[in-house]
């Protein structure tokens, strides 16, 4: 049995403005978290995710639903008394301490001895670089090592966990990826339950054991990076998650002899029914239009039964990638070798059974992935 850490339930969150109908900016958010396990809550801006995140840490009042965490509930709780440690967005650093003093500020909350606090702060600055700086003050640092420090601050706590709203997100790229594989094996060897919000899913692949895509305050799915990718839920899922993003296209459906998916004025995709397990062949049923989806590395280039016009074709270094005109709409390729065409020209391309990801028209629901049903 699953040890967990964190529990959400039925949580909601609605903000009452003066003159203006209310904003529902989380919806009946159902969330369970493991002992030791790092969450990345990812999102597009409003989509609910640093509301979710300030409910947990104390600063926004739950509207409705329970919050737990390490077996106490508190989301009645001041924050104080949660146990929880928040490294903020915007760095929430006081002023008229030094670096060093804002990073031991809890510590020495917890009174713990003077050589304790030296030896913290002196780890925890040497893994976010900020060593040099530790004697200044918050105004006269940059944002980047502004949010170094506050992501250090919350790190160099004992607490039940440990939540980072964009903990890197004023960092240069190449700093970034160094602090994002120290963070994480920080997080790791010491077994932090950790909850961080990001819109960059590279980090969110990086850093999280299981992501939670949100969208309009709705949680869409939560699931390890393969499951979101391999078998996303539903269609904003499926071209949300993946860069790039999968190619998806509305298509009529012949469920007979041959199972087919035709795009108006666009590609066909042909499979004796044979090829397609009966489950699957079920689970598309008598819909008469569905949406297809098929992810740019599942492309197969160079043969098949469809042509499309190259608008571009990359070389990235490792990796070729190709916008294709397929019916007025663009259809995206990658393929791990160079590909000798050139903008203008025609190229034939096709998609096996395997790589089909099957969508309802209407709900939006997955229907199947591959050769096996959703």
């Amino acid at each position: 049995m699953a040890d967990i850490a964190l529990s959400l339930t039925k949580v909601d969150k609605i903000y009452q403005r003066r003159g203006k109908p209310p904003v529902h900016a989380v919806k009946s958010l159902d969330m369970a978290v493991e002992r030791g396990e790092i969450i990345a809550l990812l999102g597009s801006s409003g989509c609910g995710k640093t509301s979710t995140l300030r409910m947990i840490a104390g600063f926004e009042a739950v509207s409705n639903g329970d919050i737990v965490l390490a077996d106490r509930r508190i989301d009645q709780l001041p924050p104080a008394r949660r146990g929880v440690a928040m490294a903020f967005e915007g760095y929430s650093l006081y002023p008229p301490l030094t670096v060093r003093d804002n990073i031991a500020f809890a510590l020495k909350s917890a009174r713990l001895s003077a050589k304790d606090v030296e030896k913290r702060v002196a780890e925890i600055s040497r893994l976010v670089e900020i060593e040099e700086i530790l004697d200044r003050y918050p105004s006269s640092i940059s944002g980047g090592q502004q949010q170094r420090a506050s992501l250090a601050r919350a790190l160099v706590r004992r607490a039940d966990l440990y939540l980072l709203d964009e903990p890197m997100g004023q960092l240069e790229p190449q700093l970034r990826a160094v602090l994002r594989g120290r963070l994480k094996s920080l997080l790791v060897e010491r077994r932090m339950t950790s909850i961080f919000v990001t819109h960059d899913q590279t980090e969110a692949n990086a850093l999280a054991d299981r992501i939670a895509v949100m969208e309009a305050g709705v949680l869409q799915q939560f699931a390890s990076q393969k499951e979101l990718r391999d078998r996303p839920a539903n269609l904003f899922v499926a071209t949300f998650v993946g860069e790039p993003p999968m190619n998806v296209f509305e298509a009529a459906v012949e469920n007979g002899e041959r199972l087919r998916f035709k795009v108006t004025a666009g590609p066909t995709f042909d499979f004796a029914s044979s090829e397609i397990p009966l489950p699957v062949r079920q689970a598309i049923g008598g819909r008469e239009r569905a949406v297809v989806g098929v992810r740019p590395h599942a492309i197969r280039l160079g043969g098949g039964l469809n042509e499309a016009r190259i608008v571009s074709n990359q070389w990235l270094g490792d990796q070729s990638h190709l916008a294709m005109d397929v019916a007025g709409k663009l259809l995206v390729a990658v393929s791990h070798k160079p590909i000798a065409a050139k903008a203008g020209e025609k190229i034939r391309y096709d998609a096996a059974a395997a790589d089909l990801h099957v969508f309802d028209a209407a709900t939006e629901a997955a229907v199947s992935h591959g050769l096996e049903t959703a």
